[in-house]
């Protein structure tokens, strides 16, 4: 039978010989978040529990709430003292030894696990780790590189100086909420963080500022995302530019704007189902730039991630290579994070894939294109380059309609069309920016453009898009 948490005030709380129990209102908080990096579901106990505890130890710490579904349901479990036995042995008897607490709330069982001090930690069935919300077995090659990578503190749970709550932005906290499905109700912020592991009763962790803060440049300055485009195949005449100096999720917003504004895009119409299908596959940069923000070395200063566009390639760049113990033959088959946080709430917010086979997923959606696998380079700064479509009898063919016509016209006249034939659904405010004219001139320049036949717009001025007419003029 299922059942559902009880409102605020109502019901008891029985806490079994624990110091640091764990109420109602800490439970339907982590119900209302959902299984992730720091949350683990049971509908009911089982011996095996001991993996999740392990998992937990070798990464962030968390909870387990038995008599919950993965899709939230309550089904409850009642905490025995012969239950609580049984949970504390399997955590006593990992090697090393675990102190987890046990507590019921209501008809839960919760069952908290502190992050280890001595990774890794093993159980009877041998190494497992946290990867989103999915406890996995580890293999010999991630057991020894965690064994160095816990040499030092990561980044992101470093201790923030000069921080308060005052510090965080409410609007930042709201975005990612909805973004992540989260209702948190009216819990205050402050326990919403320590939740998600990013603050503590104490200080706020670096994890926080990289997504909550007001002026995250102010506490983190290297925390920035440079987008740019050249015109040709080197570093030298810049096209069009944007820098981003804000938290995680606008980095990442603000990166797929930038690439959709600068792809090429054709259009399919099948029937009544119309699909625009860009030069470089969206789901591939997609994953690249969420992979360059998970993956990144928050501690080297003076460097940024960077987009960079050419006429043949887009290269995606992130200071800090494999994480340190990582064997490169591995590479592409073997998952272990440097930002464990960071991965987490990309996780939740549905920006990245839980089972950590985003190489794969790249090579597969350039291959599924036609166009070649990307490359990448590990050394120093990770580099992903994807290479546009070669020129093909079309293109050559649209090549020579631009030189026909751009005799014809103006210069002007020849930017506008150029912008609009490699994004068909670009902005007068855009078309703006990058013409660096007045809106007032633009819509002058669009105006003959549509008398002379060259320009249709099709659709209102928003949500529709520009056809050009290679037979205009």
């Amino acid at each position: 039978m299922r059942h559902h948490l009880p409102p605020a005030g109502a019901g008891l709380l029985i806490c079994k010989g624990n110091s640091n129990c764990m109420d109602r209102k800490e439970v339907n908080l982590l119900i209302a978040e959902g299984e992730g990096l720091v949350i683990e579901f049971k509908e009911k106990y089982s011996p095996k529990i001991d993996q999740d505890i392990v998992a937990f130890s070798n990464s962030r710490g968390g909870t387990i709430l038995i008599g919950v579904r993965d899709d939230k349901a309550i089904i409850g479990e009642k905490l025995t003292n012969g239950l609580k036995a049984q949970i504390l042995t399997l955590a006593r008897n990992c090697q090393p030894s675990i102190e987890a607490s046990v507590s019921q709330a209501d008809n839960i069982i919760a069952v908290e696990v502190p992050e280890g001090k001595r990774k890794p930690y093993s159980c009877s069935s041998g190494f497992f780790i946290r990867l989103d919300a999915v406890t996995q077995k580890m293999s010999n090659e991630e057991i020894r590189a965690m064994f160095a990578e816990n040499e030092s503190i990561p980044y992101e749970e470093k201790r923030l100086k000069d921080f308060s709550i005052s510090d965080i932005s409410k609007e930042k906290v709201a975005a990612f909420l909805k973004e992540s499905g989260i209702k948190a109700g009216k819990i205050p912020i402050i326990e919403l963080l320590e939740s998600l592991k990013v603050a503590d009763s104490k200080e706020f962790k670096n994890a926080s500022a990289l997504f909550f803060a007001k002026d995250v440049y102010r506490h983190i300055p290297q925390c920035q995302m440079t987008l740019i485009a050249f015109k040709g195949l080197e570093r030298l005449h810049i096209f069009d530019r944007m820098d981003v100096k804000d938290d995680l999720l606008t980095q990442f917003n603000s990166a797929m704007f930038f690439i959709k504004k600068q792809l090429k895009i054709r259009t399919e119409i099948k029937g009544i189902d119309r699909k625009d299908i860009y030069e470089i596959p969206l789901e591939a940069l997609r994953e690249a730039v969420t992979n360059a923000i998970i993956h990144r070395d928050y501690s080297f200063r003076g460097t940024n991630i960077s987009v960079e566009f050419y006429d043949d390639r887009v290269e995606i760049v992130s200071p800090g290579g494999l994480v340190k113990g990582f064997p490169k033959e591995k590479f592409g088959s073997m998952s272990l994070r440097r930002n464990e946080l960071i991965a987490d709430l990309f996780s939740r917010m549905d920006k990245v894939e839980r089972a950590g086979t985003g190489i794969r997923r790249m090579k597969d959606a350039m291959r599924e294109a036609g166009l070649k696998e990307p490359v990448f380079n590990t050394d120093g700064f990770f580099t992903s380059v994807f290479y546009k479509p070669e020129a093909t009898p079309d293109t050559s063919s649209e090549e020579k309609w631009s030189e026909k016509w751009s005799e014809k016209w103006s210069e002007r006249e020849k930017q506008i069309v150029d912008l609009i034939t490699q994004n068909q659904k670009i902005s007068r405010a855009e078309l703006s920016d990058l013409l660096d004219i007045n809106p007032s001139a633009v819509q002058k320049q669009l105006k003959k453009l549509k008398e002379k036949g060259v320009l249709k717009r099709i659709g209102p001025d928003r949500g529709g898009h520009w056809e050009v007419n290679k037979q205009g003029g």
